[in-house]
């Protein structure tokens, strides 16, 4: 087990705590990190910044001991240190919050905590009463008024997240990872974490911030660290970096084209959707969409956009409502009949509902299409080969060969792969549920400029989204929603990012 050396003082502020020097891993056909250097620095935000697939996920498992680095060296006060298991990184004061921290609801705040290093009595039991105080004193520090004896359960995702970082803190750590913190919070509580990234720096702890939102990255970061395609392209002060020029170190180009909309003229009615109603989710939806156009669906967490189109698709039922396709009536109790109407759905949530992560990538594309690929009830592998190669290279897709399993890609990746299974069905309508969320900007421009090429072909997209540029850059028209309701249609014109924000909070003229 690494020790840390006795009386261990922090490092100078011009010295990091933690350095890798040329650190290779090399999975079978891949090499996911190629001599790449990082440094962090006590009472200093480091931003990691690259596309998916660049070997950002790779280089925070060799920190955290998860994988055993193939060549280089980890230096932690300037020596040389082999994290041979997570907790040996535990012990050198390494620690991370990953995006979807893993968190046991029935257990109390205090013990989701201290799980697995709880404080001891001298009779070698757990010493309750001094872990309920530890668990207090660690939620103040960062500004958690909840009570430690509280069930998980009765917490919301953001006080879950607090948990996890009071966790992730109880060890004592010297080096915070923070791997895409802010994906599930609202605007109030980015800020909050944000004041919480200050707290740490204050007390001298180095931070690894990892996120694809640049004005994330530059409010927050001291430094910046660029990887690409698995190696170390450049580093450095945040102030003395522009966003095109780190744009261009992450792609290795520059992105002139994020939102790459084709101008088109929408052809006739596809979908009609007129009363659309659920009890408790949505009210009165009802809109057309017509061939060729991209209608985007803007509002508020909370808003049902989400919701409706699950109804929409078949997930759930809604309590009444008409949907015609072609102008005529269509019923859609379950996903199946929505595919044979020819509506596809891309969930948001692509890790539980829209990739099979067990299976490889070249059977994901085509389980919706088996039909296509079979013959007699036998599947033909060639078929479903040439089918997912068909798709996934339309998409710029990023692996080592089609064989790959599919939980083992980017979140970028994946979502190329859920686009692609639906897209191999040959639909009228698809939805795109959140389509670019959690992926970089390389990966943005791709689906975006997929997306506008399968409009100029006449496909028909419904496409919601919490980014105000992507829905101004890439809809014809766009729908407000606000608590399960429409509240606004606009284009041309009308829709602007003042009117957009306005009717998603329902702030009224004047």
């Amino acid at each position: 087990m690494l020790v840390m050396p006795e009386n261990t003082v922090v490092a100078a502020a011009d010295a990091p705590i933690v350095a890798l020097d040329g650190i290779t891993k090399v999975f079978p056909g891949v090499k996911a990190l190629s001599e790449v250097k990082l440094e962090l620095f006590p009472g200093q935000v480091t931003a990691l910044v690259g596309e998916n697939g660049a070997g950002k996920s790779t280089v925070v498992k060799v920190l955290t001991g998860i994988y055993q680095p193939d060549g280089g060296a980890i230096r932690i006060d300037g020596k040389a240190v082999s994290l041979s298991t997570a907790q040996h990184a535990s012990d050198a004061g390494i620690t991370a919050i990953h995006q979807e921290t893993v968190l046991f609801d029935e257990l109390s705040v205090a013990e989701n905590i201290f799980i697995g290093h709880a404080p001891k009595s001298r009779f070698g039991l757990i010493d309750t009463g001094a872990m309920q105080r530890e668990a207090r004193r660690l939620l103040q520090s960062i500004g958690a008024e909840f009570d430690p004896a509280v069930r998980l359960r009765d917490l919301g995702i953001a006080n879950k997240h607090l948990v996890a970082i009071a966790r992730a803190l109880s060890i004592d750590a010297r080096v915070v990872i923070m791997d895409e913190p802010t994906a599930a919070l609202s605007h109030k509580e980015i800020a909050e974490l944000y004041d919480l990234v200050e707290k740490l720096k204050a007390q001298g702890k180095a931070i690894l911030f990892i996120s694809h939102k640049f004005d994330e990255i530059f409010r927050i970061a001291d430094r910046y660290t660029v990887f690409r395609d698995g190696q170390f392209v450049g580093d450095g002060l945040i102030a003395d970096v522009s966003e095109d020029e780190l744009v261009q170190l992450m792609v290795g180009r520059a992105v002139d084209h994020i939102f790459p909309k084709r101008d088109s003229v929408p052809g006739d009615t596809v979908l009609q959707v007129a009363g659309y109603c659920h009890p408790t989710e949505f009210d009165e939806i009802g809109f057309s969409l017509r061939k060729g156009e991209i209608l985007g669906f803007y509002g508020l967490v909370g808003a049902g956009r989400s919701e409706f189109m699950q109804a929409l698709f078949g997930i759930t039922r809604p309590s009444r409502g008409v949907a015609k396709v072609d102008g005529k009536v269509t019923v859609i109790r379950s996903p199946a009949e929505a595919i044979a109407n020819g509506i596809v759905y891309v969930p948001e949530d692509r890790g539980t509902q829209g990739a099979v992560t067990g299976l490889p990538i070249f059977q994901n594309v085509t389980l919706p299409s088996l039909g296509q690929t079979s013959r007699r009830g036998f599947l033909r592998i060639a078929e479903e080969f040439a089918l997912a190669r068909e798709y996934t290279s339309r998409l710029d897709l990023r692996a080592a060969s089609l064989d790959q399993n599919v939980g083992n890609l980017s979140g970028g990746n994946q979502q190329k792969v859920v686009i692609a299974k639906w897209l191999a069905t040959r639909p009228r309508v698809i939805i795109l549920d959140e389509p670019t969320k959690g992926i970089d900007i390389g990966s943005k421009a791709a689906v975006h400029a997929f997306m506008s090429e399968l409009a100029s072909q006449g496909l028909s997209i419904i496409m919601v989204s919490s980014e105000i540029p992507e829905i101004l850059g890439m809809s014809d028209r766009a729908i407000v929603m606000r608590e399960g309701r429409m509240v606004a249609e606009l284009q041309g014109d009308t829709l602007t990012p003042e009117t957009l924000v306005r009717h998603a909070a329902g702030i009224t003229e004047g």
